[in-house]
C-alpha cells in the first residue's frame, strides 16, 4: 500500500529538517516545497539536504515577481500599514507561499500539508486559513501545536540530539540570539534577546541596510512614477529602471545604502499576544511615502478620508491576520483600486542617512490642485467673500454647544 504523502514546508534549517525526518518516521512520504520570496538562500544545498533525508522531491518555486506584482503593488496602492508603523512585509508574502504550495500538493496528489511555524505566532494562522480556503479538504499537519512533537522536542539541544540521531547535516555555527525571517520587501527579527521589549538591539543584527550613521554623507535624489496607484519608473542619476520586479529591486538597493527603513515597535499578535518585533523594509518604505505624498496632490478629499479610515485600515487587518483569501479582502481590493485611477504623476524623493524625505511632486493628468485659486497673491476663481457663508453654516451647531455648555457652567 502505497505511503500518505505530504507536502512540507521547507527551509533547510534545523526545525524544518528534523520535522522532515519525524514525518518519515510517522509513515508519511514526504515532498518538501521551498519559495523563493528574494530571501537570501542556498535553495540547491537546502534541496540536497532535504534529499538525503529522505524527500521524495523538492521543489524551488520562484515566486518574486508575483510576490511584488499582487502583494506589495497592491499594499502601495492601499497605504498598507498595521498599528501605524509596520508595512507588513512578512504577512505580505504568506498568500502567494501558501498558493505555491497548495499547488504543489495538489500536483503531488498530497494528503495534506504541514509547516514549522510555532504555536504563538501570526504564521501560523495566516498559512492553514489560506490553506483552508484554497482548499477545502486539504488536511494540515502543525507539529509545534501536537502534544507528542512538542513534548519530545523541548529545546533546541533536543532538536540537535534528533538530528544527530538521523544523520541530519546540521550547520556548526553558533545560533544567533534572535530568529529571522527575509524576503524581497523585508527582514524581520524577533525572539531571543529581543524578547525583553527594552533591550537595544545590536548593531550586527540589521542585515539588509547601512546602518544610517554610516550612510553615504552625500544624499541621493530620485524619481518615482505612479500610473494608478501602480509604481511603474524609478529614475535615480544612474537610469530609469521599469518593470515590477526590477524596479522594486532597484528601490530595495537605493533604500539599503541610506539606511531607510527600519523599525523597532510591540505589535499585537493576532492571537492576541504582545510581540516585540524589528524590521528592516528599505524599498517598500521609499515606494510607500512617494505614494502617500502623491495621493495629496490627485487623490479627492472624501474619496481619501473613507480610504483611510476604511478599506486602508481593512486590507491590512486582513493581510496581518491571514485573511487574504476571503470576501471581505476582495471587496476592500476593489475598493482601493477604484479610488486609485487619478493616482498618475511623479514624486521627487531624496535619501539620506535612514530617511526619505519628499522633494516635490507632479501630475499632468489631475485638476484637482489648481495654483491659481491656491495662491495667496492672486484672487484667481475664489471669491474670498463665499468664506462668510461657509463659517456662518459650519458655526450654526457650535454656537448652540457654546450655549448649552455655558447654561451648564461647563468650561470650553
Amino acid at each position: 500500500m502505497a505511503k500518505e504523502k505530504v507536502c512540507l514546508a521547507y527551509s533547510g534549517g534545523l526545525d524544518t529538517s528534523c520535522i522532515l525526518a519525524w514525518l518519515i518516521e510517522k509513515g508519511y512520504a514526504v515532498v518538501c516545497f521551498m519559495a523563493d520570496v528574494g530571501q537570501e538562500e542556498d535553495f540547491e544545498a537546502a534541496k540536497k539536504k532535504a534529499l538525503k533525508i529522505g524527500a521524495e522531491k523538492v521543489y524551488v518555486e520562484d515566486l518574486r515577481r508575483a510576490f511584488v506584482e499582487e502583494l506589495c503593488f497592491p499594499a502601495i496602492q492601499c497605504n498598507a500599514v498595521y498599528e501605524g508603523v509596520y508595512l507588513l512585509g512578512t504577512s505580505l508574502a504568506r498568500p502567494v507561499i501558501a498558493r505555491s504550495q497548495i499547488a504543489v500538493a495538489q500536483k503531488e496528489k498530497c494528503v495534506a500539508v504541514s509547516h514549522g511555524c510555532t504555536g504563538k505566532g501570526n504564521d501560523q494562522v495566516r498559512f492553514e486559513l489560506a490553506f483552508y480556503a484554497l482548499q477545502p479538504s486539504i488536511k494540515v499537519i502543525a507539529p509545534w501545536r501536537l502534544p507528542e512533537f512538542y513534548t519530545r522536542f523541548v529545546g533546541r539541544n533536543d532538536l540537535l540530539n534528533y538530528a544527530a540521531q538521523q544523520n541530519i547535516p546540521v550547520t556548526s555555527t553558533k545560533s544567533k540570539p534572535w530568529s529571522m525571517d527575509e524576503n524581497l520587501a523585508h527582514c524581520s527579527y524577533e525572539a531571543g534577546i529581543l524578547e525583553d521589549p527594552d533591550t537595544t538591539p545590536p548593531d550586527d543584527m540589521w542585515k539588509l541596510t547601512t546602518p544610517p550613521a554610516s550612510a553615504p554623507s552625500e544624499p541621493e535624489d530620485f524619481t518615482v512614477t505612479f500610473k494608478a496607484g501602480i509604481p511603474t519608473e524609478l529614475t535615480t542619476s544612474s537610469g530609469t529602471t521599469t518593470g515590477p520586479l526590477e524596479l522594486f529591486l532597484a528601490a530595495n538597493a537605493l533604500a539599503r545604502r541610506h539606511g531607510v527603513g527600519r523599525i523597532d515597535i510591540v505589535e499585537n499578535r493576532f492571537i492576541g499576544i504582545k510581540s516585540r518585533g524589528c524590521y528592516e523594509t528599505p524599498g517598500l518604505t521609499v515606494l510607500w511615502v512617494a505614494h502617500m505624498d502623491l495621493e495629496g496632490l490627485t487623490l479627492d478629499r472624501e474619496v481619501r478620508a473613507l480610504r483611510d479610515q476604511f478599506a486602508t485600515v481593512g486590507w491590512s487587518r486582513c493581510l496581518y491576520n491571514g485573511l487574504y483569501f476571503s470576501p471581505e479582502r476582495e471587496y476592500l481590493e476593489r475598493a482601493v483600486v477604484a479610488a486609485q485611477d487619478g493616482v498618475t504623476g511623479q514624486v521627487r524623493c531624496r535619501a539620506f542617512k535612514g530617511h526619505v524625505a519628499v522633494l516635490g511632486r507632479r501630475s499632468d493628468t489631475s485638476k484637482l490642485y489648481d495654483m491659481s485659486e491656491s495662491s495667496m497673491d492672486e484672487i484667481g476663481d475664489f471669491e474670498p467673500s463665499d468664506t462668510t457663508g461657509f463659517i456662518a453654516v459650519q458655526a450654526i451647531r457650535l454656537k448652540k454647544y457654546g450655549v448649552t455648555k455655558a447654561d451648564k457652567g461647563e468650561r470650553l
